[in-house]
Order: C-alpha cells, then sequence, then structure tokens
C-alpha cells in the first residue's frame, strides 16, 4: 500500500508546519507526516521551513537569530504558535520524515533520536548529502533519505550517504526511474503532488510513497487499498 506523506501537516488545508497542521493531516487519513527543521539561537529544534520566521508568522528575523521564547510570540496563523520537533512527537504517533533545512540541524536531531529511541519512526531526510552524512556518523544505522530536485537521478549520491530512501520531484518522475530506484534498493517517495490527475499518473508508477499538501485528496483516491480484507 502506498503511504500518504501529509506535508508541513496537511499544508493545503492548515497553516504550514503548526500542530493544527499535522492533526489534521492525521485526521485525513496521513500514514506519514513530513516536516521542516530549523534550530533556534538556543539550541531547540523547531519546526519552520523557512530561514526566517517572515512568510509563514506575523513576525520577522532569522530563526537562528531568536531564542525559542522569541519565536514563540508569533502568530504562525489561526493562533497557533511554531511548534518545537518534541511537541510534534508528543502529537501524533504517525512516522515522520523530518527535513534537514539547515547543516546545524544534523546533529541535534541525531542526538535526540538516538537519545529517544525514534529510530524506528523517524526518518531524517534532506536535500543536503553532507547533513545526512552528519546524521549517519551519529546513528550508522538509522534509515535517511535523499531529496531530489530537478531531473537529477541521484543515484551515486544516494549510495554515497547510504540513504534507504530517495525522494525525486514529481515532475521528472516515470515508471522507468521507479523501477530504476527501486530495483537499486532504494525505496521511492514523491513531492510534492495535490492535484488528483497527478496523484492517479503518479499511483500507476508503483511508488512507496506520495508527500502532499492535501492528504484528504490521496486518501479519497486510495480508499480502496486502505479498505478491509
Amino acid at each position: 500500500m502506498i503511504s500518504n506523506i501529509g506535508h508541513r501537516g496537511a499544508a493545503g488545508l492548515e497553516p504550514e508546519n503548526t500542530l493544527r497542521s499535522f492533526r489534521r493531516s492525521v485526521a485525513e487519513g496521513a500514514d506519514a507526516i513530513e516536516l521542516d527543521l530549523r534550530l533556534t539561537r538556543d539550541g531547540r529544534l523547531v519546526v519552520l521551513h523557512d530561514a526566517d520566521v517572515d512568510r509563514t508568522t506575523d513576525g520577522k528575523g532569522p530563526v537562528a537569530g531568536m531564542t525559542l521564547d522569541e519565536i514563540r510570540q508569533f502568530d504562525a496563523g489561526l493562533g497557533e504558535r511554531i511548534p518545537t520537533f518534541e511537541e510534534v512527537l508528543e502529537t501524533t504517533e504517525l512516522p515522520i520524515h523530518a527535513e534537514i533545512k539547515a547543516i546545524e540541524v544534523a546533529e541535534p536531531l541525531a542526538a535526540l533520536i538516538g537519545r529517544r529511541g525514534l529510530a524506528g519512526r523517524v526518518t531524517p531526510i534532506s536535500f543536503a548529502s553532507e547533513a545526512l552524512r552528519l546524521v549517519k556518523l551519529s546513528l550508522p544505522d538509522l534509515p535517511v533519505g535523499l531529496i531530489l530536485s530537478g531531473d537529477s537521478p541521484g543515484l551515486d549520491e544516494a549510495r554515497s550517504v547510504n540513504a534507504s530512501l530517495v525522494s525525486p520531484q514529481a515532475a521528472y518522475l516515470d515508471a522507468a526511474k521507479v523501477e530504476g530506484y527501486q530495483g537499486a534498493g532504494f525505496r521511492v517517495t514523491t513531492w510534492t503532488v495535490n492535484e488528483p490527475q497527478e496523484m492517479r499518473r503518479i499511483l500507476e508508477l508503483g511508488i512507496d510513497g506520495i508527500v502532499t499538501d492535501r492528504p484528504d485528496l490521496l486518501s479519497a483516491l486510495t480508499a480502496p487499498d486502505r479498505a478491509p480484507e
């Protein structure tokens, strides 16, 4: 069964990367959630896509230049606050694809996974192979995923970090590429698929997971696969 992965929770339905969004993703049938990690000035892992808070909150400034208490003052939409990663872990029991957005996130993330025994639940993912290498230095057996953009096949890079998963961009994905990745031993997800027509195309490729802002739409399309046998 294909995995329905809620992008930043349910970013097409709720303010992205908020606890509200993650709860909505669960309610809409997601099998896993994808989120983005940044590090505050005082060393806290927070869930935010951009390097600054300007786009997604009513505040301004770089995440790395603020403490957690300072970041908590901002409204991230509908009264939500920027959550810490640990708050998300307490909010949902779903598997989490945790994207490393800056190199300084890698070591604290690995430390948290090791300390809390989250290896079976949290998969670090990143466009940056160096970030994944840092995670692997601390946790050699932890599955990690390499995100790919554009038309680059990325196989050599994925092998170089001993990745278990690759996540190419949907627009460049076809059945031959999926077969090639899976034949090389990788699980394959793709991002970010929000239109039902494109979801149907991707579903026919035999992929392992789809990252979407609209887990509700993907749930509706895959409902027969979810029915009890």
